[in-house]
């Protein structure tokens, strides 16, 4: 980890984009994402995927950070995931012939590309996942060696410049004044940083880390203590606990008395308290009661519910339960985290957001069908004939032939012909 990083990065825009805004109701912004990374190392490439054809506004903000543009051409059945074989092969490839570049940045939500991860993690490359924790699949975010999520990229709130209301804006006279007021409503304002975590939810982990290193005999410094945080759970970020940086997450947990600091600047020494803290909640210990809400409300949940909605219904069961508790900023993280669980299922919606349904929890697999049993032979349509089947004997036995009777002459019968048959009868006697 000591050497210096040449990252490339591979932007899956299609899907980013919409997870964006389904998520954070704003446009995927790739200048925010480069300078993210920048902080960890040098960027040496930088590619994109998309039906551009499509992507009009896109291009120039591509143009303008120098990323090279793909362009993915779907085919006449539609090509869902030709975006994810192209970024796939490409990084592989330059895994194969270019042995400068030791990073590689997914710039995706797609649990689709784990064997990507974990193939170039084979081939000793380092991995970045940049995401948004409301739509990237946990299982994508614990596989690589670093999760960095939009939502911590985001910027304050004074920051953002607030717009004209559109009601403003349709008093023209163009005739389509009576449909601005339906597109105001349907727009919703983009989201901003969600609140920190407690302090408190980072100690398991920290705690572990500080062990980890006690038992290599190693000083627990700043920058190892986070690389092996980050070792132990890629996911972990500093400014989910409302912390700008590591060594200002440090100084808040040495405020509230979680850990003893000393050393001087740039070179300060953690040591963990001897006070035991009470474990929190792990993440896993929600979803029984997130089951429950859904077995009961399985009818409202068939046309889809939004987050908020879903949210009212779990606070409506158990008025107490708070998702912070159990290491989720937001709920929609709770969501997402559920449905890598099978207990729900998330389709983004540009218009609506997150759409939630039931998962293949709750839609088991059908049983294999038995094989029809054979029709009886009774019912078979057999050849219409006087003869039996031949019988078949055992090896050594003769058939024992069974006398014919003899035909009786009938009455009636002419008398020279009854003469004949008895002279040959008297002929054949005689020639034995």
């Amino acid at each position: 980890m000591n050497e210096k990083l040449k990252i490339a990065v591979f932007v899956d825009y299609d899907n980013i984009e919409i997870g964006v805004k389904s998520t954070l109701q704003r446009d995927f912004d790739v200048g925010s994402v480069l300078e993210a990374l920048k902080e960890r190392g040098d960027i040496v490439a930088k590619f994109a995927y998309a039906d551009w054809g499509r992507q009009e506004a896109a291009k120039r903000q591509m143009a303008e950070n120098a990323v090279q543009m793909v362009q993915r051409i779907p085919s006449p059945r539609g090509d869902k995931n030709g975006a994810d074989i192209n970024l796939a092969l490409d990084a592989l490839e330059m895994a194969f012939t270019h042995d400068h570049v030791n990073a590689f940045a997914i710039v995706s939500g797609d649990s689709d590309f784990i064997p990507l991860l974990n193939k170039l993690k084979e081939f000793g490359k380092t991995v970045f996942v940049v995401g948004g924790k409301a739509f990237t699949s946990t299982i994508l975010q614990k596989n690589c060696h670093e999760f960095i999520s939009f939502e911590a990229l985001l910027d304050e709130p004074q920051r953002q410049q607030a717009r004209p209301p559109r009601e403003e804006r349709s008093h023209g006279g163009d005739g389509k004044g009576d449909r601005r007021p339906q597109q105001q409503h349907q727009q919703r304002p983009p989201r901003h940083r969600p609140a920190p975590l407690e302090l408190g939810q980072a100690m398991p982990l920290l705690e572990r880390a500080l062990q980890v290193l006690e038992r290599r005999e190693v000083t627990p410094q700043l920058g190892l203590l986070k690389s092996t945080m980050l070792q132990l759970d890629s996911a972990f970020s500093e400014r989910a606990y409302g912390a700008g940086s590591f060594s200002e997450f440090v100084e808040k947990l040495k405020a509230a008395g979680y850990v003893n600091v000393s050393g001087g600047e740039g070179r300060y020494v953690i040591e963990r308290k001897t006070k035991t803290e009470v474990p929190a909640p792990r993440p896993e210990q929600a979803l029984p009661l997130l089951r429950d809400v859904l077995e009961t409300h399985r009818l409202e949940l068939d046309p889809g519910l939004l987050p908020d909605e879903l949210a009212a219904l779990v606070k409506e069961t158990q008025p107490e339960f708070d998702c912070k508790k159990y290491g989720f900023q937001e709920f929609t993280e709770f969501v997402n985290y559920a449905q890598d669980k099978l207990l729900v299922r998330v389709v983004p919606d540009e218009e609506r957001g997150l759409v939630i349904f039931l998962g293949a929890e709750f839609y088991p697999p059908a049983l294999p069908e038995a094989p029809e049993a054979p029709p009886p032979e009774d019912d078979e349509k057999q050849p219409e004939s006087n003869e039996s089947a031949p019988l078949v004997l055992p090896a050594g036995v003769k058939r024992k032939r069974t006398p014919r009777p003899r035909k009786k002459a009938a009455e009636g019968e002419h008398p020279q012909r009854q003469q004949r048959t008895g002279a040959r009868r008297t002929r054949k006697k005689t020639a034995m």
